[in-house]
């Protein structure tokens, strides 16, 4: 076990400073949506890989002139039979040319159609075996959902770049769109006109100058295990900034590929990233490429692509290089084993970018989840799970898949406590069965059960298959020898989730003392009894932000009425609008019933009573004093109201 109680204790005293304010929430919408991109229905979900081969190794070698839009070269892909292999079946546009395909230096027949590339070998592959094949094509790449291949200028500067996530490779090149085939080693080649760089996964070996001087051959090499659609290359003008990024344990470069108009904003970016990967590499592990490199690459869009080993970047923003950053360990080093977890990769990477401010930029942090909290609860309704995955709008929805993933890691901190969580979540990325292959929500889940001792199924249940959220009722009274009584009531957004169970703090206090207090709340309407050394006059629920909920209710009532039934109308005078506590067990459909001083009525209407509380207009009231009765059933509420 690490000792992460101490190490965030350490890392309170460092200071950091942001090169802006916390994103507001169009950046992260934004993000979601770039971070998106057409599909195909065929993919994969979860398990070993599929189609009868493992795929061991890509050489890609390509000619690319960011003026002309087009991609020519080849692609030799190394696997395993994994079962008899009658044929090889890759994915790539139907926009695309196949000149030829090689196998152990004969040509084979193939078939391209509807996508797919379907190679057959001259007798079936037995089980076991190791081979390749080699594609050779070309063409104007398609540009899928959002943009798989992208096209376009800079300060009047042509720039080619490729985004991949989800499903958009095959775009571009002839892919294996499987999440759980992960390639274990990469070589990519990129012939470009002189006066251009091109960016790559891993590390930069060569750049050759070919005969005539005209053009350039750009090498990279890749030595990890990659997904299909975090490989990707950018053509432009680049300059190269160079940075040296220092670890307790390792040294290594960071490079950044910017445009020239923009290295300045790129160098403050490197700055902010610089503080953050010391910050992560604690936190996590050191960082999972560190023998090779990290690197930023500008493109001609918002947001980012955490491309491995090297992101591409459309904005410099200090929340945006987290979050990016983040997901070279939870993305990266370990994947999404499935389009339906994508939580795995954006909820951590977003909850990781909000602990920089926390940590490194605490200036910032006290708004960053009230924040996100209010984008979760601006809609009654929807899941962190994905329930259908070529639905890609709903795959990248910022509110869901980002924001709220973030906000129930931040609730599983709370339920877990700071040392089980950390610890949890540093072998989730270490388990040997998961570091630099991929996951499913019930790996995080056995890790932090086995380091917090907690069942987390309920949990889950809840809020990740579940949809909504809480909204919470505290009722509370102090006798004058400081016994505290409270009731705690819930009611919830959707009907999937009939009762969020959690641990609720909540913090009594008044001008000198404060005392916060955490309530196992089992079931809406639960009371608890204890004793506060100080006389209090306020209560907040959830100070400090660790559950999702909204609509909120704190009311104290006199120590002699706690129990007893008695409702309360808040405010009263009213104004505009009221609301009504029952202060019974009235739920559900009510009629309620206002008649003036002479006993005339004057309104009624319909209303619901959810957590003993309901809500209605008085702004066309003529002021004065009203009776108010509100029925269900056989139970009544009678008060008086008093209209300014």
């Amino acid at each position: 076990m690490r000792s992460t109680a101490l190490l965030l204790s350490a890392l309170l005293a460092t200071s950091a400073v942001a090169q802006d304010a916390p994103a507001d929430v169009h950046l992260l919408e934004a993000l979601a949506k770039q971070e998106a991109s057409g599909f195909l229905p065929q993919l994969r979900s979860g398990g070993d890989p599929g189609r009868g081969f493992d795929l061991h190794y890509h050489r890609f070698d390509w000619t690319i002139d960011p003026a002309v839009n087009a991609i020519h070269g080849s692609v030799s892909a190394h696997f395993t039979a994994t079962e008899t292999l009658p044929a090889l079946v890759l994915d790539l546009s139907d926009s695309l040319q196949v000149d030829s395909v090689l196998h152990q230096g004969q040509p084979l027949a193939f078939q391209h159609a509807g996508d797919s590339l379907w190679i057959p070998f001259p007798a079936p592959l037995a089980t076991g075996t190791v081979d390749s094949v080699t594609v050779h094509y070309g063409g104007t790449p398609s540009s899928s959902g959002l943009g798989s291949w992208g096209f376009d200028t800079h300060d009047g500067i042509p720039i080619i770049w490729t985004l991949s996530q989800p499903y958009g490779a095959m775009d571009w090149w002839p892919a294996k769109q499987d999440l759980n085939d992960k390639i274990d080693s990469i070589d990519t080649y990129v012939t470009i006109p002189v006066g251009n760089r091109a960016a790559g996964n891993g590390v930069l070996v060569a750049t050759d100058t070919l005969p005539g001087d005209q053009q350039v051959r750009f090498h990279w090499r890749h030595r990890h295990p990659i997904a299909y659609y975090l490989i990707a290359t950018a053509v432009t003008n680049y300059v190269e900034l160079v940075h040296t990024v220092e670890l307790p344990a390792d040294t290594f470069p960071m490079l950044t590929y910017a445009y020239p108009e923009d290295a300045f904003l790129a160098g403050l970016n490197a700055g902010d990233v610089l503080q953050q990967m010391p910050f992560f590499s604690q936190l996590f592990g050191t960082y999972p490429f560190a023998d090779e490199k990290y690197g930023h690459a500008q493109m001609e869009r918002g947001g980012g692509m955490e491309h491995q080993t090297m992101t591409f970047m459309g904005a410099y923003f200090y929340e945006l290089a987290a979050h990016e950053l983040a997901h070279q360990w939870f993305g990266n080093k370990v994947t999404c084993g499935s389009w339906q977890d994508l939580w795995l990769n954006e909820g951590f990477a977003t909850y990781l970018s909000g602990l920089c401010y926390q940590y490194l930029a605490p200036q910032y942090w006290p708004g960053w989840p009230p924040a996100k909290i209010a984008v979760v609860t601006s809609e009654p309704g929807g899941s962190v799970w994905v329930p259908d995955t070529l639905d890609v709008q709903r795959l990248f929805n910022s509110r869901l898949t980002y924001t709220k993933g973030a906000m129930v890691l931040h609730t599983l901190r709370w339920v877990c406590g700071d040392s089980a969580f950390f610890n949890g979540v540093y072998n989730y990325l270490h388990d040997p069965a998961l570091a630099f292959g991929t996951a499913r929500t019930s790996d995080l889940q056995a890790h932090l059960e086995a380091t917090s001792g907690l069942d987390l199924t309920e949990f889950l249940n809840d809020w990740f298959y579940g949809e909504g959220y809480p909204s919470y009722t505290l009722t509370w009274s102090q006798d004058g020898g400081g016994t505290v009584n409270v009731q705690l009531d819930q009611s919830t957004s959707h009907p999937s989730v009939d009762f969020f169970a959690l641990p609720v703090p909540v913090l009594f206090k008044n001008g000198q003392q404060d005392s916060l207090v955490v309530l196992d709340h089992t079931f809406s309407g639960q009371t608890f009894s204890f004793t506060l050394p100080f006389q209090a006059d306020s209560a907040l629920l959830d100070p400090d932000w660790w559950i999702i909920r909204a609509n909120d209710l704190v009311l104290r009532v006199p120590d002699a009425a706690f129990g007893s039934g008695q409702a309360l109308l808040v405010p009263n005078p009213v104004r505009d609008q009221a609301e009504l506590f029952t202060g019974t067990r009235l739920q559900g459909p009510a009629t309620l019933r206002l008649l003036d001083a002479s006993g005339r009525l004057v309104r009624q209407q319909q209303v619901v009573i959810t957590g003993r509380r309901t809500t209605f207009s008085t702004a066309d009231l003529a002021p004065g004093s009203y009776l108010l009765e509100l029925a269900a059933g056989t139970e009544q509420v009678r008060l008086w109201m008093v209209k300014d």
